[in-house]
């Protein structure tokens, strides 16, 4: 179906065709592939052809820095790198750092000539709550190793044939992740979240195409496959393909990937699984006394987890095999959460300290108020995303007011995280107090500067150089431009009033700066009438 203004029949004209491969062309890295024209595109407007140039000189690439060539991590070196970015969950970092150096240590073996022949890959399986910081586990380790890392949830796949996305996908954008280099992307790790959601629907006579289908189509991925680089579906990937066809100076790439080297770490937090494994254990306890497990604490009893219980859950036997790293991450407690705040290298303090940073703003948090979002935080029952969800509700309004005003220090205590409209409304009062007192300040510095350079004493009353202060606040100026502007010439008209009165102090009062010109001129008849024995001016 033709797209709203497009015509409605009859085949593409030649300005039609050339306009939308150009456009076409423009998708693709310099525009188009060496040795072809568009037609139209050439100076005489005829069809250009093909033409032989010179062959330039080859140049010396650079070479491309190879992590896995120099892999020498032992498992230990992994933890320790994990342990400044995750907090807790040493069982998942010591399971992820064995597999982890296990496998491309292997991978190394097979670039030198050196594996062995038969080696299961070491795929891994963490079961555990949201936001314990498995994702952030995954990261870390590709970001040490270096290689192509992908993150997928499994929610958005369906089997093939159907709506929904292509698990090959994630060995595609492994591609991409690499820039195109197939050699590399077949080193990476491929990630994906919420695998629990493709458990297998139990009633048989329904079609699972999102479930059953797709755990069958990544068995084929986890084990050992070759994945085209380009989809069938995409029609610009083809084309790309048919552009490098004519490109034979360009190094080619293989047309496909292999996932016999891909490590891929699937996760979830399997709802329900605990009521599985508690209703085996107790079927094996009768007539047995076997170790006892707490059947209140759901975690001791999700990590007796087996391979017969995720059979249950809805899992296929040919997929949990795929799975031989078995991992149950432990749920965040109110400790784990102010540790993750206080210690954490990409902790939420810090960012916030950055971002406030950014306005001229020094935060400084105290530990007990680190304490009080953790224990806020453990309330949102999310993990180490609840510590974002209160942060964002304190911390916003601070964001918003105070990059606007001179506030320049941000003291965050356990009064401010449980009260913060209130605290945000006194560090605004008393951030103003300060300003306004420093503004008065300037006001009777003009005063002196007045006194030094027409020799006549203005004097402004406290309340006369507070409003002169708010008034330069109120309309963002300088106070000595504002008192400039409404003392202009005001020289003049005192001097004259010391001439007829011998007086040289005037002191002005709140209401006399309102309006000075005013008050002089009143000031100025009231001269001419004086016999002397006045009193001073505004007193």
């Amino acid at each position: 179906m033709r797209e709203s203004g497009e015509r409605a029949s009859g085949p593409m004209s030649p300005e039609e065709f050339q306009k939308r491969l150009e456009e076409m062309m423009k998708r693709f890295p310099g525009g188009g592939f060496p040795g072809f024209t568009p037609p139209g595109s050439g100076a005489s407007g005829a069809t250009a052809e093909p033409t032989s140039s010179p062959t330039p000189p080859e140049e010396e690439e650079e070479p491309i820095s190879d992590p896995l060539s120099d892999f020498s991590l032992k498992p230990r070196d992994v933890k320790s790198y994990l342990d400044r970015y995750v907090i807790r969950q040493d069982d998942a970092k010591k399971a992820l750092s064995v597999a982890l150096c296990d496998h491309y240590n292997h991978v190394r073996a097979v670039r030198d000539g050196n594996a062995i022949a038969q080696y299961a890959k070491q795929n891994v399986i963490l079961i555990g709550p949201t936001g314990v910081g498995k994702t952030y586990l995954i990261r870390s380790i590709a970001d040490l190793i270096g290689v192509p890392f992908v993150k997928a949830d499994a929610t958005k796949f369906s089997e093939t044939g159907y709506v929904g996305g292509d698990v090959d996908d994630l060995v595609r954008d492994l591609v991409r992740q690499a820039d195109g280099d197939v050699e590399r992307a077949q080193y990476g790790i491929i990630y994906i979240d919420e695998i629990d959601k493709i458990a297998g629907s139990r009633d048989a006579q329904i079609r699972d195409v999102s479930g059953r289908g797709v755990q069958t189509n990544l068995l084929k991925l986890m084990e050992e496959t070759e994945v085209s680089t380009r989809s069938q579906n995409d029609f610009s990937g083809q084309l790309q393909f048919l552009m490098a066809m004519g490109d034979r100076q360009r190094k080619q790439q293989p047309s496909t990937i292999s996932t016999r080297h891909i490590l891929f770490v699937v996760s979830g937090a399997f709802d329900g699984l605990d009521e599985i494994v508690r209703k085996r254990l107790r079927q094996a306890q009768i007539g047995f006394q076997p170790d006892q497990v707490d059947d209140s604490d759901d975690e001791a009893i999700v990590r007796e987890t087996r391979t017969q219980d995720l059979i249950e859950y809805g899992f296929e036997p040919e997929f949990v095999g795929r799975l031989p790293v078995r991992v149950v991450c432990q749920s965040l407690d109110v400790e784990a959460l102010f540790e993750i705040m206080r210690s954490s290298e990409g902790s939420l303090v810090r960012q916030y300290e950055e971002s406030f940073l950014a306005y001229g703003i020094e935060m400084n948090f105290q530990e007990t108020a680190l304490r009080r979002i953790a224990e806020m935080a453990h309330q949102e029952r999310t993990g180490a995303r609840g510590l974002m969800t209160v942060c964002e509700r304190v911390f916003r309004d601070f964001k918003f007011e105070l990059p606007s005003t001179d506030v320049r220090r941000l003291s965050v205590t356990p009064e401010l995280v449980d009260r913060p409209e209130e605290a945000l409304e006194a560090t605004m009062a008393s951030a103003s107090r300060q300003v306004e007192g420093e503004k008065t300040q300037l006001v009777h510095e003009f005063a002196a500067a007045f006194r030094q350079q027409h020799g006549v004493e203005l004097v402004f009353t406290e309340p006369a150089a507070a409003r002169l202060a708010l008034a330069a606040m109120d309309a963002n100026r300088p106070v000595r431009d504002l008192c400039a502007e409404r003392f202009r010439d005001f020289q003049f008209g005192l001097k004259l009033i010391a001439k007829n009165t011998g007086q040289t102090r005037f002191e002005l009062q709140a209401e006399d700066v309102v309006d000075p010109q005013k008050s002089l001129s009143e000031w100025v008849v009231a001269s001419y009438r004086s016999d002397g024995s006045d009193a001073e001016k505004g007193d």
